[in-house]
């Protein structure tokens, strides 16, 4: 049986972080393990709290999951703190983890900040270099960079040559964000060579979720053995389902459908 650990937020709705990374990792085949840095209160609202764990918590956890379990690949979701960031690189590192993919969570959906200003240094300098693959948006990769979010798909391109100078193997750029285009493009970037990854965009403000959804998939293919440009594809395959069959649940902004893709094939 394939593992894959999730060490991220917990989503009291269900759409986000450990729910829906533990609800990909079940769709696509793999057994998942987790780590839980903060409790957030929230639904489709909006984040009505956030309630980070101990040092020694997250460590506890840490440790009995990967000194026991182990796991084929890791994705990381909100972190929230440097403190925390460090923490986890330093874990990761003990244990010789392999297949990690850094989703750097920095704003919910409503807007509410999941990362601390102080942090984003702590993400860049200890994290990403032991990424395999990072999956900002197009605002969190001009935060890392300190940059102003590029608004055509040459400055993407641009920005994901310079998020792979941070030292991760692969960038993988989500073009989500990108305005007056019929098609979500993404960028994955390998230090050579750029592969445009398209979908075309869905009419729905369900989408609650979908940076979780997405990085939790391709870890889940790392961890099945998964080569990362077919990973990714499979990836983009299942968040474009869950977009397209996503749930009106709430009062709000729902959740994306993690069950489509398996029931939609």
């Amino acid at each position: 049986m394939n593992k894959a650990l999730t060490i991220a937020g917990s989503d009291s709705g269900g759409g986000a972080g450990i729910q829906a990374d533990l609800k990909t990792f079940q769709e696509l085949g793999v057994f998942g393990t987790s780590v839980i840095t903060a409790l957030t209160a929230q639904n489709t609202l909006g984040v009505h709290g956030v309630f980070p764990q101990s040092m020694e918590a997250i460590e506890a956890q840490l440790d009995a999951v990967l000194s026991d379990i182990g796991t084929d690949a890791v994705k990381t979701g909100m972190l929230f703190s440097a403190e925390i960031i460090e923490l986890v690189a330093q874990r990761l590192e003990h244990y010789h983890v392999n297949n990690l993919v850094v989703d750097p969570v920095m704003i919910a959906k409503g807007g509410a900040s999941l990362l601390q200003d102080a942090a984003v240094e702590a993400l860049v300098t200890k994290l990403l270099p032991l990424a395999t693959v990072i999956t900002p948006n197009l605002p969190e990769a001009a935060k890392i960079l300190g940059v102003e979010e590029m608004t055509t798909l040459e400055e993407m391109k641009i920005t994901a040559r310079k998020l792979h100078e941070l030292g991760p193997k692969y960038v993988v750029l989500k073009g989500g964000h990108l305005q007056g285009d019929e098609k979500s493009t993404d960028i994955l970037y390998d230090g050579r060579n750029i592969t445009l990854l398209e979908a075309e965009r869905v009419s729905t403000k369900n989408t609650h979720g979908t940076g979780c959804t997405f990085a939790a998939a391709i870890a889940a293919q790392l961890a099945r053995g998964d080569e990362i440009t077919v990973a990714v594809q499979t990836a983009k395959q299942f968040i474009s389902a869950a977009i397209t069959h996503s749930l009106s649940i709430g009062k709000g902004i729902g959740p994306t459908n993690h069950a489509a893709f398996r029931l939609n094939k």
